[in-house]
């Protein structure tokens, strides 16, 4: 390899690393403070860097704000798609999403934190669309699981699924606000007690 290739790979990975630790501390502080209400100084702050080399890496806040939330998302329904691909019962699936649930949280607290509080403004902008998309789809693969699981029998017949769906998707994901990945309890260990807890009141035996 030639010193200018090396040179230039070098400058491209060094980049790359400083644009993750920027996103970083951007989702930090869009979490912390609102995205409405942070400016793109104070991203640049918490970045330990001046307000315009952000724009070297970043053209706008909006645009900081889609790769956090786009990220997430795109992990979040490839570990879904990789359980409901997976063959398992509608028990086990329904253990399995809610672990990888909190794996997200674990892995993308601030992202989790401004996707519920920021969605509903920002979807309002064609940029931001596959929000509701996301919104919908997540509504949709819960309410199979759960339907499913009834007509197996192994959820009870006499609770609704769509409050139940609500239940679950308020339970786990407010856990954003608090879980803190130096607790006491893992977020698999969270999990295994969100799971025992919801289950108890909804199998059907």
């Amino acid at each position: 390899m030639s010193p200018r290739r090396r040179d230039s790979e070098s400058t491209a990975a060094a980049r790359a690393e400083r644009r993750a630790e920027l996103l970083a501390a951007a989702a930090e502080v869009f979490a912390s403070r609102g995205y409405s209400a942070t400016t793109v100084r104070e991203v640049a702050d918490a970045a330990g860097m001046l307000g315009g080399s952000l724009y070297y890496h970043f053209d706008s806040k909006e645009s900081m704000v889609d790769e956090i939330l786009s990220t997430f998302l795109t992990d979040m329904w490839a570990a879904y798609d990789r359980v409901l691909g997976s063959g398992l019962g509608s028990r086990e699936t329904f253990r399995a999403l809610v672990a990888e649930s909190f794996r997200m949280i674990d892995t993308y607290r601030p992202a989790v934190v401004i996707y519920q509080n920021e969605s509903k403004h920002l979807a309002q902008s064609p940029r931001f669309t596959y929000l509701a998309d996301s919104q919908r789809r997540f509504r949709e693969m819960w309410l199979a699981v759960l339907d499913r699981g009834v007509l197996d029998g192994v959820f009870r017949a006499d609770l609704d699924t769509g409050l139940i769906y609500r239940f679950i998707r308020d339970t786990v994901w407010v856990a954003a606000s608090w879980y803190r990945g130096d607790g006491p309890l893992s977020a698999d260990e969270i999990a295994g007690q969100y799971i025992v807890m919801v289950l108890e009141g909804i199998l059907s035996t």
